[in-house]
């Protein structure tokens, strides 16, 4: 079956003579920047678009990932933190986000010549509250592995059979996540999660996320792991850390880790409307 996909992909993206991936450096868009290089070769543009929400780390993973690979990269700005309707933390900013990214490298292909804009979402994000996904394509954009049905397992399984290094990489989506809806964002606040979630990560802490609700930072790691968090970290260090980075308050989520949590609010709301 993944096979098939996979030859499916490649039938896509000759179909397609010229493709612009929108590339975050994220397990997804990095496996269609693979599969768009080795079918299209220097024809295949990876454009990583840069904003506060996009951690430097991340940037640095984009740009040595795309260097392994081969393909062709460049690094755009984009301004969503000039709307208002997307650092107001609405319920759908994502869509606003997505608004102003393939804006910007809409007219970038348009301008080199590439008649696709391809992302990297995959099957298994139609299933969850993505209002991005309407953005893009509004916007004309196509979405090649949820084109061809291939889920987010499939993906890390199919990175791994092509060699890729990163097939295991935890997921990162951008910082503006970790606030919940209505909460102001501002450049300050990204800045003070993004230090917080580098600082576990020095400490050998993965697939986690420090959630912040106003002074308040919420830790979640994966259940199999907080009981080791707290028997082999020095808590009143990790306390004073954060303090340091502007949080008044230092929390650890029982329930743990668990990807788009902060949407279990709004079904909560549906059900109680």
């Amino acid at each position: 079956m993944l096979t098939e996909k996979f030859d499916q992909l490649k039938v896509l993206f000759g179909e397609m003579q010229q493709a612009l991936i929108a590339y975050s450096g994220g397990i997804d868009s990095t496996l269609v920047a693979k599969i768009a290089y080795d079918v299209l070769g220097d024809r295949a543009l990876a454009v990583t678009a840069v904003s506060p929400s996009l951690l430097p780390e991340e940037l640095e993973d984009a740009k040595i990932q795309a260097a392994t690979i081969g393909i062709p990269h460049r690094i755009v700005q984009t301004h969503e933190m000039d709307n208002p309707n997307y650092t107001s933390n609405p319920v759908n900013r994502c869509y606003f986000c997505k608004s102003e990214l393939h804006d910007t490298l809409k007219p970038l292909a348009m301008q080199l010549g590439y008649p696709y804009v391809v992302d990297g979402v995959n099957a298994d994000d139609l299933q969850d509250y993505r209002p991005g996904i309407q953005a893009a394509k509004e916007r004309g954009a196509r979405s090649p592995l949820a084109e061809v049905g291939v889920s987010k397992a499939e993906v890390r399984q199919l990175s791994q059979q092509l060699g890729l290094p990163w097939w295991d990489k935890p997921a990162q989506p951008c910082l503006s996540s970790r606030f919940p809806y209505g909460e102001e964002i501002t450049i300050a606040k990204l800045q003070r999660v993004g230090r917080a979630e580098i600082y576990l990560r020095k400490l050998g802490w993965e697939n986690l996320r420090v959630r912040s609700e106003g002074d308040t930072a919420r830790i979640e790691l994966l259940p199999a792991n907080i009981k080791d968090f707290i028997l082999t970290t020095n808590l009143q260090s990790l306390v004073t850390a954060f303090q340091e980075l502007g949080f008044i308050y230092v929390t650890l989520d029982l329930e743990g880790y668990r990807s788009g949590k902060l949407n279990q609010g709004l079904a909560l709301q549906s059900l109680n409307r």
